[in-house]
């Protein structure tokens, strides 16, 4: 891949899909921006450009005044960025693979640590603040290697349709998300597919698909999923022409390298007249990585995660000239530094009956998405 470029595992060509040269960066740093570069994003779609890029999580604070206190003092990404381009084209195809090595896998939060702002999450369900809550942590690893070499690792072992990588110049972002947040095709037809619910793959072909089944009728589960479904048509219904909100699919279990993940389909009809800013705002970010009510959960884990997600729990996508886009939900995404440091977090969803064991353990399962073996060997 060219510097300065963005690749998306598949993307608006179906099979693979790179934008590279961007002919401008649009970049976002203030939550004052925020707006105004969606802004202008809109003007350089309506020209007859396309865009690519990210939005941080943080970003979900400076669209909703409530949430304006929030933002961390300290953050070393941008809240928006996106490249303008010309064109999408095929990726670009590497004959080798690069070698690299990956470090230990650490977990920045012990199971005490965990344990202890779990306990604080439950007690406000407890009291009524919420009912749901998304708690993240992070982790950190090494590099030795190239950022397109673990890519092209991951691309291999660990198969997403949501995939991305993306250098718009300083740290690369790597993603591994299996999760849609939001497609819109050119005639304004909406889709998402919140993930909720996990279970581990079995050790045995019978093992797995008991796993499969298990979670499929898991009445938590099915609770937690829908509790986001109703956030996700909510939050559809602000810029959904009356009446065209739906729920097509209900707890549909799809199957990744590592886990099982249970999924439902939310579909809308976009009102006419509703902008890209208004898009996002009514949207972002996705009810499943923060929980329910929104904005209440927003809140209190800003308080207890102490420190920005960044892009990840963010989204990564295009916008076409005709108006379709599609975003992830930046999940499974690592953020890997110049001097060879990766960062990542991992997280869940917690309701009453959780409990903080289960949940750190589910974390940890999630985290494995970095696990590839066998790794990549250099070229004779």
């Amino acid at each position: 891949m060219s510097a300065r470029s963005i690749r998306f595992d598949t993307g608006p060509l179906g099979h693979g899909t790179e934008f590279r040269a961007p002919l401008r960066v649009l970049s976002a740093w203030k939550a004052e921006d925020v707006a105004p570069l969606l802004a202008e994003m809109e003007s350089w779609r309506r020209a007859g450009y396309w865009l690519a890029g990210h939005v941080a999580y943080e970003a979900g604070y400076a669209l909703t005044p409530k949430l304006a206190d929030a933002m961390p003092a300290e953050r070393s990404g941008p809240l928006l960025q996106f490249g303008v381009f010309d064109a999408p084209q095929a990726p670009s195809q590497h004959s080798v693979m690069l070698p690299f090595t990956l470090g230990a896998t650490v977990p920045l939060w012990s199971q005490d640590e965990y344990r202890a702002r779990f306990d604080q999450v439950r007690d406000y369900i407890a009291a009524g603040d919420i009912y749901q809550a998304n708690l993240t942590f992070p982790f950190k690893t090494e590099l030795y290697g190239t950022p397109e070499a673990l890519y092209a690792a991951l691309l291999l072992h660990q198969p997403v349709r949501y995939g991305a990588y993306v250098d718009l110049g300083g740290p690369v972002i790597l993603s591994r998300s299996p999760e849609l947040f939001f497609r819109c095709d050119a005639s304004g037809s909406l889709t998402a597919r919140p993930m909720k619910g996990t279970a581990p793959r079995g050790a045995t072909a019978e093992g797995d698909t008991a796993q499969a089944a298990w979670l499929q009728s898991s009445e938590k589960n099915r609770a937690e999923n829908l509790m986001i479904v109703d956030l996700l048509r909510n939050d559809l219904g602000r810029i959904a022409r009356i009446g065209s909100v739906a729920v097509p699919q209900l707890f549909e279990i799809e199957t990744y390298a590592t886990l099982h993940q249970m999924t439902s389909t939310v579909t809308a009809e976009l009102r006419e007249g509703v902008t890209l800013p208004e898009l996002i705002e009514a949207l972002f970010p996705c009810g499943s990585i923060t929980g329910a009510p929104k904005i209440r959960a927003m809140q209190i884990l800003a308080e207890l995660e102490a420190g920005p997600r960044g892009v990840y729990c963010g989204s990564i996508g295009w916008i076409a000239p005709d108006g379709a886009m599609e975003f992830n939900v930046a999940i499974r995404t690592l953020t890997c530094h110049e001097d060879g440091t990766v960062r990542f977090d991992v997280g869940g969803g917690i309701v009453y009956d959780s409990t903080a064991e289960a949940e750190y353990d589910e974390a940890l399962l999630k985290a494995r998405f970095v696990d590839i073996a066998p790794q990549p060997q250099a070229a004779e």
